[in-house]
């Protein structure tokens, strides 16, 4: 049996896509959600596969970063693309630093640009 619990986060930067020939090759901004899953399969002590207020802190570290800035200036992205899927996996990658142990893990990460456009990375 696993269990999955998630918490979601907003943030707002800039982005432009390299490369890109169309309108989103130009610098703009988007109003960001991202949504960390987190699994176990056996709960801690309390019944918890990990405190939502710790998922609060971690999430708001690594967006911390990434708001209200331009996304293409910050290290992790002078050379990657700042799409949606590099960012998820920015997320992902960072947060698993963090919150992997030998009981719990990152599952998943999506990251929402808009309404109707959300990028993926699981497990």
């Amino acid at each position: 049996m696993k269990f999955t619990v998630y918490r979601e986060i907003f943030f707002s930067s800039a982005h432009r896509l390299r490369n890109y020939n169309g309108k989103c090759e130009n610098l703009h901004g988007h109003n960001w959600r991202v949504r960390l899953y987190v699994c176990c399969e056996k709960l801690d002590n309390i019944g918890f596969v990990l405190d939502f207020k710790e998922m609060d802190r971690v999430l708001k570290n690594l967006t911390d970063k990434l708001d209200h800035q331009n996304i293409n200036e910050l290290p992790s992205f002078t050379e990657t693309n700042p799409t949606a899927e590099n960012i998820a996996l920015f997320i992902f990658n960072e947060s698993k630093k963090i919150v992997d142990d030998e009981r719990v893990s990152v599952k998943k990460v999506s990251v929402w640009e808009s309404e109707k456009s959300c990028a993926t990375v699981e497990v």
